[in-house]
């Protein structure tokens, strides 16, 4: 079997999408990109998360060539090869349809600095224009988008997290979730205060160490 590991990920981490209400029934998608052997595990297309298996798990090339399944990969492989190709730096994507940062992307707005955890994506979490679900002009809109971010908005549509590791990814999601909660309350209270970008490059530096040999920092 290719990919033992990297299917048992998937799997892992598609049951924590659902634990952590970043997605419902079957939604979002997730993969695990090994660069040494160009292959990645994505999730398959329409099935539930709780009824996957190792089997059930899509092997593909960058090239977006299925090498090895019974399924269809996800309808979204396409921005997951080309997320790949784009940044060399990351190995994981987690897609979520999230209520708070969909309901951001909904109104069409990229997600600012309203809390410092919005440090896991960079400055801000941009937004990439609309398009249809599982085209290239998705693939396309992302690709240009996601720059030097680890996370990126989806207009009318969700968000895409990036990582060296699927564990960094799922991090983002669920603290970029909490970023879009406090922002959707903050615009509903009054006027949020945006924190400046000379402060997040300080965030942005002290969450390098965070969790590392030498940097016990606490990000609360």
């Amino acid at each position: 079997m290719l990919l033992k590991s990297e299917r048992e990920l998937v799997i892992k981490y598609g049951l924590r999408m659902l634990e952590a209400g970043l997605t419902t029934g079957t939604g979002g998608n997730l993969s695990v990109l090994n660069r040494k052997k160009g292959l990645l595990a994505i999730s398959a297309s329409g099935l539930d998360y709780r009824e996957t298996t190792l089997d059930d798990v899509v092997i593909m090339n960058l090239e977006g060539e299925i090498v090895e399944s019974k399924r269809k990969p996800s309808s979204e492989a396409g921005f997951h090869t080309a997320l790949y190709k784009k940044r060399s730096d990351i190995n994981a994507i987690v897609h979520t349809h999230s209520v708070y940062a969909t309901t951001v992307a909904c109104l069409n707005m990229e997600l600012p600095a309203v809390h410092y955890l919005v440090g896991f994506a960079g400055n801000k979490v941009p937004l990439a224009p609309y398009a249809t679900f599982g085209s290239a002009q998705l693939a396309e809109n992302v690709s240009e988008t996601i720059k030097n971010f680890n996370a990126v908005l989806l207009a009318n549509h969700g968000l895409i997290c990036i990582g060296h590791e699927i564990k960094n990814a799922f991090d983002a999601a669920e603290e970029l979730e909490l970023v879009a909660r406090i922002y959707i309350q903050a615009l509903s209270a009054g006027k949020p205060v945006i924190v400046p970008d000379v402060e997040m490059e300080k965030v942005i530096d002290k969450f390098s160490t965070y969790g590392q040999a030498g940097g016990k920092e606490s990000k609360g």
